[in-house]
């Protein structure tokens, strides 16, 4: 079995990323390596900040592993919260990051939105970009309380519920991580 390094000690995104690879590959943490660095996360795309954090591992552990990078973009307020949507108001506090994200929309009508995850693949030293979007609509309050960070906020277009009040199954069928996530394994189980 394939073993891949996700760099992340995110308990929520390795369900999700488990769920969609299924058990064709064993995912390991950093926390399963005995990584406790802070990644360098500087770049101002998402698709920087994966290569960043990949590249960072491969380098230093040597093993086959993919980073990813995510963020809401919301259309009237040009594509903000984007890369720094995890620290939107200055902390990883994802309350106060939506109560800014609200503030900031305030009653425009344009409610357009898109979450974005980029995923970047180290394998045998070359590096491969997966990427998933799945476009929606900002609410002008909080619904529901399952998910994390933005979820109670984002609509996904032609559904009724949002991310928050949707099961997680339900989620990982149509998100943006679950999207790149089934990319990555397609490309993983055709060449290796």
């Amino acid at each position: 079995m394939m073993e891949l390094v996700f760099a992340t000690n995110n308990l929520h995104k390795l369900e999700e990323v488990q769920a969609v690879v299924g058990d064709q590959f064993r995912i390991l943490t950093l926390a399963d390596i005995g990584c406790a660095d802070e990644i360098p996360e500087t770049g101002d795309t998402f698709e920087a900040n994966a290569s960043q954090k990949s590249g960072y591992l491969y380098d230093k552990y040597q093993r086959d592993c993919f980073s990813d990078d995510s963020g809401l973009e919301v259309i009237a307020l040009n594509n903000e919260p984007g890369v720094y949507s995890a620290r939107y108001s200055g902390t990883r506090d994802m309350e106060k990051n939506i109560d800014l994200l609200l503030q900031r929309l305030g009653d425009h009508t344009d409610r357009r939105a898109r979450f974005r995850t980029v995923i970047s693949l180290r394998v045998g030293g070359a590096e491969y970009f997966f990427e998933g979007i799945v476009e929606g609509d900002i609410g002008f309050e909080r619904a529901g309380d399952g998910g994390f960070g933005y979820d109670p906020l984002f609509t996904p277009r032609g559904r009724s519920q949002t991310f928050a009040q949707m099961s997680a199954a339900e989620k990982n069928a149509i998100s943006h991580r679950s999207i790149a996530v089934s990319k990555l394994a397609e490309f993983l189980k055709t060449t290796y």
